[in-house]
């Protein structure tokens, strides 16, 4: 048996015709027209024999076996002379079940193809379950709820357009009482479950599945609203737009074509930028987009032709139509723009200027490659929506530049989420005191008595390796310039003396400007000199060496730079590991305490941490943040080294790197420097901190010539043994969780230039 009603509902249902044969009844005995009584008796004659025509069943075959009885029975219902104009059919309640077709719903079917099953537009089945509920309460409870769920059909024309019909119900022939076992709730049970519309549980608690029974059958009445349907997606569509999360409607195209009504149709649209006079695309819809006229305006006339339109639109911002390009005049068709129309089988097509306050906003386009499917009346159904267009587009241009300035505000300030706040604040001041038309000057943002946190990453010897590999580049410079050179053997002698002096130098006696006279030498007088030979009859050997040569040169500087490149390429592939591996982590120390958080990359990647009450006035502050950002300090400068240790091999260039972290206990205070744009430590009394900072870095251990950072080890520069017992403690978790080894050294740091009494912990990671 087919299933008549899904599972999830409060109804068994049961097609049944009793109701009406009740009415038939009626009009046997009691219609004073003897034909309508004799009509009304042979019906129910003829179904005599039936009794599950009036008892009800779930059987659907049974529609199907008896289908000219019930054709015939529900004639006057369904009259002859309506069957070609009304969209109507029997159905069952609430149910993608339908009988009984006018012919106008038959073609409309027929046109559908035969793969094609009629069903409800989607309604959530939560929604639908506490409307079927109370559908009872209003028919049993006789309740005046004027419950609606408004229900559509969606189905597709011949020529593939999809087209909306709103569904009409007439329920008279249908009845809704409880099963035998259904306890009816009481008048306040129903009270509370309308304070409750959507709380599934407890209506499903009252009305369980399957608990009332629908018996009968409906009429339904298909309404075709398509214009309508397809003017309020328009609207939704263009409405939602969110550039945070830029996903385009797919079916933007296809709601377009169900209300003009085309089967072929391609809409375009892009903006105008008034500041550089030039249109352009919207990035998120270039899939969905198709602007094959502006895209042709835009590559085939010159900026001034382009200029000039758009200046001449801002005076005549008249649309232009066009229903048959064929019909054009014979001048325009030798035009080179009538090419693209033929090139893309336009055959209709409109462009519409958007405009605001009397300037160029947008222009849209709308391509067809029907002949006469695009005229002045589907331009009329633009003005619709017209309204709905400038404010989408307004409200894009709006977030755009908010979303601008939020990736300027990310990538190219320092303002840190964790101190915006405080600008926030002195932001809203400004601009109320603006509103009031009052003057306000904007205050300088500080912070006070933070306690620092500072460590690095350093690339080792980077210096050292670009100024060999600098050395190796201009060797091979050198040497592929001999062999074009000594090729030539006409007058090429004072260019290869000058090279070998070079050569001597940059071997033996390299000098400050040594790079710099080279690079001289070759943009003034040996690259003209090696030009000159590829335009005169050099022979093509020496012409494939000058060619091969210049391939290898960089335009800025006339020199290789191809080991060099691969140094570069590798710092910025272990920067760019470290700091991702920082930043990932920085998002667990924000959770321990609010701070103030900012990285660079160099030669490595280094990073400071203020930490106190003033950076997060409303969260509880105390000493044990502090020792909690320290140990998350040291176990992530271990985590970066372990991951540079994994990738290390895949570097063009083998490098190392070796990392420190500085213990610093005197509070701090930090300004905001609005000339730079970033956080720095504020008065000369903090300076001490900034300057251990600089010198430490290349620092040695007291009395050696060994530095105290060393690759495969970590170094922590402390001044106290307070900080020594606090970061033995932290070593020893570390050891536990097989991040470091056993063999922590205890050092003295040379003293430096105002600077003594430093100690260091280095330990080797695991």
């Amino acid at each position: 048996m087919s299933q008549l009603y899904k599972e999830d509902s409060p109804f068994q249902v049961f097609i049944s015709f009793k109701k009406y044969l009740d009415v038939l009844e009626h009009i046997r005995y009691n219609d004073r027209l003897e034909y309508r009584a004799n009509y009304a008796e042979s019906l129910i004659e003829k179904t005599k024999n039936f009794k599950e025509l009036r008892d009800g069943f779930q059987d659907l075959s049974l529609l199907e076996k008896h289908e000219d009885l019930i054709r015939l029975l529900l004639a006057d219902l369904f009259p002859t002379g309506l069957t070609k104009n009304e969209i109507k059919a029997a159905s069952i309640p609430l149910a993608n079940i339908t009988f009984n077709y006018t012919e106008r719903f038959k073609n409309i079917l027929a046109d559908a193809g035969t793969d094609f099953e009629i069903r409800f537009r989607e309604v959530d089945e939560d929604e639908f379950y506490i409307f079927c509920c109370c559908l009872i309460l209003q028919v049993h409870f006789s309740a005046d709820l004027r419950a609606t769920l408004p229900l559509y059909y969606d189905i597709p024309n011949k020529e593939g357009i999809i087209k909306h019909y709103k569904i009409t119900v007439n329920s008279d022939f249908t009845d809704v009482y409880p099963d035998k076992d259904t306890k009816i709730p009481d008048q306040d049970t129903v009270t509370m479950l309308l304070e409750n519309i959507d709380d599934i549980r407890l209506w499903k608690k009252y009305f369980p599945p399957q608990s009332w029974i629908l018996s009968g059958f409906a009429i339904i009445s298909l309404i075709d609203c398509t214009s309508e349907v397809a003017l309020s997606d328009l609207k939704s569509t263009l409405i939602k737009v969110d550039l945070e999360n830029p996903a385009p409607d797919e079916n933007l195209k296809e709601i377009f074509k169900s209300y003009f009504d085309v089967p072929e149709l391609n809409f375009g649209l892009m903006l105008f930028n008034q500041k550089d006079k030039k249109l352009e695309t919207l990035p998120i819809y270039e899939n969905v987009f198709t602007s094959h006229i502006l895209d042709f305006w835009l590559n085939t006339f010159d900026e001034e032709v382009r200029k000039t339109a758009f200046e001449n639109i801002n005076y005549n911002s008249k649309p232009i139509v066009i229903s048959d390009i064929d019909k054009l005049d014979e001048e325009v068709k030798k035009m080179p723009s009538f090419d693209i129309l033929k090139n893309t089988e336009i055959r209709s097509f409109m462009v519409i200027p958007i405009m605001k306050d009397g300037e160029l906003l947008a222009i849209m386009e709308f391509t067809s490659a029907i002949a006469n499917s695009l005229n002045g009346l589907k331009l009329k159904k633009l003005e619709s929506f017209s309204d709905m267009i400038l404010f989408s587009l307004n409200r894009f241009s709006f977030e755009r530049n908010n979303q601008i300035e939020a990736i300027i505000q990310r990538e190219y300030t320092s303002i840190h989420d964790s101190v915006v706040w405080k600008f926030r604040n002195e932001a809203e001041k400004y601009f109320n005191a603006f509103l009031s038309k009052k003057i306000y000057t904007l205050k300088q943002i500080s912070f006070k008595n933070l306690t620092p946190l500072f460590g690095f990453s350093d690339i080792r010897a980077s210096s050292e390796k670009r100024f060999n590999l600098m050395k190796v580049d201009l060797n091979h410079q050198l040497e592929c310039l001999h062999h074009i050179l000594t090729s030539i053997n006409s007058d090429s002698e004072k260019y290869l003396l000058a090279l070998e002096i070079f050569e001597n130098e940059l071997n033996n006696e390299i000098k400050a400007d040594t790079e710099q006279r080279f690079q001289r030498l070759l943009r003034e007088e040996i690259h003209p000199y090696l030009q000159g030979k590829l335009e005169t009859n050099a022979t093509e050997e020496v012409k494939n060496k000058i060619k091969n040569y210049t391939s290898q040169i960089t335009l800025q500087n006339q020199l290789f730079y191809n080991q060099r490149r691969s140094l570069d390429e590798s710092i910025t592939l272990v920067n760019r590991k470290l700091a991702d591996v920082l930043d990932k982590s920085q998002v667990e120390a924000q959770e321990i305490f609010p701070h103030y958080y900012e990285r660079f990359k160099s030669d490595g990647v280094e990073h400071n941490l203020y930490i106190g009450q003033n950076i997060s006035p409303d969260a509880d502050y105390s000493q044990k943040d502090v020792h909690q950002l320290r140990f998350w300090q040291l176990e992530t400068i271990c985590n970066m080294e372990l991951e540079f240790q994994k990738f290390k091999q895949n570097l063009p260039v083998p490098l190392d790197i070796a990392s420190l972290i500085f213990v610093y206990n005197e509070k701090l205070d930090i300004r905001f420097r609005m000339d730079e744009k970033r956080f720095d430590i504020d008065g000369a009394h903090n300076s001490y901190y900034e300057i251990i900072k600089k010198r430490i870095d290349k620092a040695h251990i007291k009395n050696s010539d060994e530095r105290i950072t060393c690759p495969g080890k970590i170094v922590i520069v402390y001044f106290g043994l307070e900080n020594q017992k606090e970061y033995l403690q932290y070593i020893n978790t570390l050891q536990k969780k097989g991040l470091l080894k056993n063999d922590v050294e205890f050092l003295k740091v040379e003293d430096l230039q105002g600077i003594s009494g430093l100690l260091a912990i280095r330990v080797s990671l695991a």
